[in-house]
């Protein structure tokens, strides 16, 4: 994965706070609206393919060719344990720059329906997560908030995209996968 470093810290507050803000960029994502901080998109890509990688966690839904990089392109909507994100004429690809396992920073994608907008959202406007009725792990929500009538799950991209999680999760597929292999064998 290509290191990228973006111009601060990569700190939570350091990304979130803008004067009490939550500066965050709204997606469409199945029938939910969704918001990530702006700190983390590096950019926004039109759809352009994805070359699909064997052996993967479903939730990894291949690879992409960014400038010579590769980047994994990661599915949210089957990381929160829904069907695959429908490909559509709208579908884009957000491409982050999370905090690496070893330092630096990782790029991976995510496919999204359609871009809504950016917007500084105050603090104060911002519900804490849902305790019950959530239909995503409360952990990858950093809150709630009303956006022209309606709920927007703000992310909480480090957790839902943890490379850590996510790297023992491609793991264990691997492992079960030869195991199964040599059972078959």
């Amino acid at each position: 994965m290509s290191e990228h470093r973006q111009g601060s810290s990569g700190s939570k507050d350091a990304e979130a706070t803008h004067e009490g803000k939550f500066h965050c960029v709204t997606f469409i994502l199945g029938a939910e609206l969704f918001g990530i901080q702006i700190g983390f998109i590096r950019e926004i890509i039109e759809f352009d393919g994805i070359t699909q990688v064997p052996m993967m966690p479903v939730f990894v839904r291949g690879i992409i060719n960014l400038r010579g990089a590769v980047v994994p392109v990661i599915d949210l909507s089957v990381r929160f344990g829904r069907g695959p994100t429908e490909l559509k004429p709208s579908t884009c690809v957000a491409i982050l720059s999370l905090p690496g396992l070893e330092g630096g920073y990782n790029e991976v994608g995510i496919p999204l329906d359609s871009v809504c907008e950016v917007l500084e959202i105050p603090f104060s406007e911002i519900d804490p997560s849902p305790t019950f009725g959530a239909s995503i792990r409360g952990d990858f929500i950093q809150g709630i908030a009303t956006i022209k009538g309606r709920f927007a799950i703000l992310l909480n991209v480090q957790q839902a995209l943890s490379m850590s999680e996510l790297s023992a999760l491609a793991e264990t597929v691997t492992l079960n996968h030869f195991s199964d292999e040599a059972q078959i064998a």
